[in-house]
């Protein structure tokens, strides 16, 4: 922040401690201030040091053990600046092994952080890499092959900022915590005892591990108070298994400026914002009104996530404007977004994404024994959504019987780590599936059909162009660069170009973004 902004902020509030505590006098007392992650960028060499430690953190009344990077929970908002090497110095000082994947961001395969970028518990590992795409909001997170799903619910990620010349001339609001927020929004459940209860069983194994708790930047239903204007919110969908559906309280609209991979050519105007696991958007709201309102998730069509409290609007972040003007502003064109190229020709590639029909019966079972029937709102049924009145029959006389996930009547081996498959195979780290060649467009087809679950479908090494979306056009505001797609039944195509070497030992993946399915096998291996 410029010095004469920090005393006009401290001046109109009466305050002069540092901030973010600058705005928790204005809180209601029932709400906590929205943590905002420091902002961290390279040093005087060009590193950042990052160590990945265990902590705690107050989650309610109750105090629960939760890993971070550099803290206890979540972790910095690390600031790279395109064509800027930079190296990352880190160090795990976690009692297990764990890597750190950069999401989104087009690095060479030997920094990508993958399964095979093992940090060792007590090592270190240093990774050195040029940002050379446009400014986007990305993020990190770890990819152990098995354990990503418990590490991201323990506590691991945080925000990658790219930043080049171009996005500075365009006047969007750029105060960091203040008018440019962040919003990393997870859900958690907890024990008896206020621990976090993390379970890969056949449930969370088919439906993905989800909890009865929001969390936005690691705390519960917070507030944040900001200048009137133009509000910068850089949204991001932690969660392991639930998609998020973002709108208001009060119906003003939300105008998404980027996707995962950065500005779109212009602003979209949208009254609610569906969000996959992985994805992230950036989005401006207006609050020259002066008015408070609230950040909601709105109920999905999605198995498991219909549960209370989640079967209505649900807060995710209080918004409450002050006196001060804000200076950002909402451009009328953002970024060239170029042409689709020819589509003749091209390498194609498909994709066919499943699950063992035994894993299916089996975890819906489950699913239904602990939740009722509410849970299965969402299950797809050939082309069409399954209503209540078609609900499965899944009583004990006709599917076997469950107790606490696991099949009884000598069922047991049921290996359900590997009942996730893409092209009929479960994931395998030493066995690439095919070479696509550095600085050619390749069509990708990533195929849902005969399954009735959600797929966020993530690639590593690239941002891509999204050709059709579950057999539609994409929405106007998933047109531009992302590295995530909705499969969901159906085909989804995607255009995908790779400019860095992927080496078979550095292999990049390709996978289900529900952390349980890619734990247990949707996910391979591509070498380029």
């Amino acid at each position: 922040m410029q010095r004469r902004d920090f005393l006009k902020y401290s001046a109109t509030l009466g305050v002069l401690s540092a901030l973010p505590l600058w705005s928790r006098p204005l809180f209601a007392a029932e709400r906590p201030a929205l943590p905002i992650p420091p902002l961290l960028s390279a040093d005087a060499q060009g590193r950042i040091a990052l160590t990945v430690q265990s902590g705690e953190t107050l989650f309610g009344t109750n105090k629960a053990a939760t890993w971070g990077y550099n803290g206890a929970l979540l972790g910095p908002a690390l600031q790279l600046r395109q064509g800027q090497k930079v190296t990352i110095d880190i160090r795990n000082t976690l009692a297990e092994e764990t890597t750190v994947h950069w999401h989104g961001v087009e690095v060479p395969g030997d920094v990508d952080g993958g399964p095979q970028g093992i940090i060792k518990a007590g090592g270190s590992r240093s990774v050195t890499f040029t940002p050379t795409q446009q400014a986007a909001t990305c993020w990190f997170h770890p990819h152990q092959h098995g354990k990503t799903g418990r590490q991201v619910a323990m506590g691991l990620a945080g925000l990658v900022l790219i930043e080049d010349d171009a996005i500075r001339q365009l006047r969007l609001p750029t105060q960091w915590g203040i008018d440019d927020v962040p919003v990393i929004v997870q859900d958690k459940r907890f024990t008896a005892q206020g621990q976090i209860d993390y379970q890969l069983d056949v449930m969370s194994a088919a439906v993905g591990w989800f909890g009865d708790t929001l969390l936005t930047n690691g705390a519960i239903n917070p507030q944040h108070a900001a200048p009137r204007g133009w509000l910068r919110l850089r949204l991001l969908n932690g969660c392991n298994a639930r998609s998020l559906n973002f709108s208001t309280s009060d119906k003003r609209p939300l105008y998404v400026v980027a996707s995962d991979g950065g500005l779109l050519s212009e602003p979209v105007k949208v009254s609610e914002l569906p969000m996959l696991m992985g994805e992230r958007f950036e989005v401006l709201v207006d609050t020259r009104d002066g008015k408070p309102f609230d950040i909601v998730t709105l109920p999905v069509q999605q198995m498991g996530m219909t549960v209370a409290p989640f079967d209505k609007p649900h807060p995710v972040l209080h918004i409450q404007p002050l006196q001060i003007a804000a200076s950002g502003t909402l451009p009328d064109s953002l970024a060239p977004v170029p042409g689709l190229p020819a589509l003749t020709g091209l390498t194609q590639r498909t994709l066919q994404l499943s699950m063992d029909p035994m894993l299916d019966m089996m975890g819906m079972q489950a699913l239904q024994k602990k939740y009722g029937d509410s849970a299965m709102a969402g299950m797809m049924m050939g082309n069409g959504q399954m209503g209540h009145g078609q609900m499965m029959n899944m009583d004990h006389g006709k599917m076997m019987d469950m107790d606490h996930g696991q099949m009884n009547h000598g069922a047991q081996g049921f290996d359900f780590h590997n009942a996730n498959r893409i092209n009929g195979k479960a994931f395998d780290m030493n066995t690439p599936a095919f070479a696509a060649k550095k600085g050619e467009y390749e069509r990708w087809v990533i195929s849902g059909e005969g399954d009735m679950m959600l797929h966020p479908f993530h690639i590593h090494g690239t941002q891509f162009r999204i050709l059709s979306e579950n057999g539609k056009p994409p929405a106007a505001h998933r047109a531009g660069w992302k590295d995530t797609v909705n499969v969901y039944g159906a085909r989804s195509e995607v255009l995908v170009r790779f400019q860095h070497d992927a080496p078979k030992e550095h292999a990049y993946m390709a996978h289900c973004h529900l952390l349980e399915h890619e734990d247990t096998g949707m996910m391979l291996g591509f070498t380029v």
